[in-house]
């Protein structure tokens, strides 16, 4: 999971938002489409850099959806609020669901492990077999929830997140310490595009595994 560092509302949102009157209140069910919708979308896809906000997959505006992290149904007050929109992978449901699909109307602040924490992906760790675990701390259970309620383990991601894993662990062995460096500060931003490297955590979690192998704290 990446750190999603949230930007102010566009002003597409703001504004369309300022048109309420009393004979008229913007809500997300019936009013929140056409022009303005596609906007906050492309602004969301921007400022996470073209990936999911849970498994760290490619997405594009085809191949997403708009989601609250705190759902609707239980927090109505945030369904316009900024902070709460991210975008999450799969336009539709479908029977291999995972992440905001999967996630559904769940939502508990002491068991899960959000994209807006700063501190994120120190709660998970990576197998060469492509699995997202657990890290050792003292919030395991709710990184164990959290992996669970998404669906995060599921075949097809955890293959894509192999092949991620097995493409650096080809090269890595004839890195240095300093281009192994380089390679983890290019991993952590976005390209000349804007664009996130797919599963970015785990292909830096790796990077630093392989530097704590080579010089192992006494």
């Amino acid at each position: 999971m990446k750190y999603i560092k949230k930007s102010e509302e566009p002003q597409c949102l703001a504004n369309w938002k300022a048109l309420a009157n009393e004979n008229w209140t913007p809500t997300y069910e019936d009013d929140f489409r056409g022009k303005v919708k596609t906007e906050v979308h492309d602004w969301l896809l921007h400022e996470q850099g073209y990936i999911c906000c849970y498994c760290g997959i490619r997405v594009t505006r085809d191949t997403s959806h708009i989601e609250h992290l705190k759902p609707r149904s239980a927090y109505p007050e945030l369904a316009l609020d900024y902070r709460n929109l991210l975008v999450s992978c799969q336009r539709k449901r479908t029977q291999s669901e995972h992440c905001a699909y999967k996630k559904d109307d769940w939502y508990d602040e002491h068991l899960m492990i959000s994209p807006l924490q700063s501190n994120c992906a120190e709660f998970f760790r990576y197998s060469e077999a492509g699995e997202i675990l657990p890290a050792d701390k003292p919030d395991k259970q709710a990184a164990a929830t959290t992996i669970f309620k998404l669906g995060l383990n599921i075949s097809k991601l955890t293959a894509n997140r192999k092949k991620a894993i097995e493409d650096i662990l080809e090269v890595i062995e004839v890195l240095s310490d300093e281009d192994i460096k380089k390679l983890i500060q290019g991993f952590n931003q976005p390209d000349a595009n804007g664009e996130c490297e797919e599963f970015s955590t785990a292909i830096i979690y790796i990077l630093n595994q392989t530097l704590l192998y080579r010089h192992p704290m006494i």
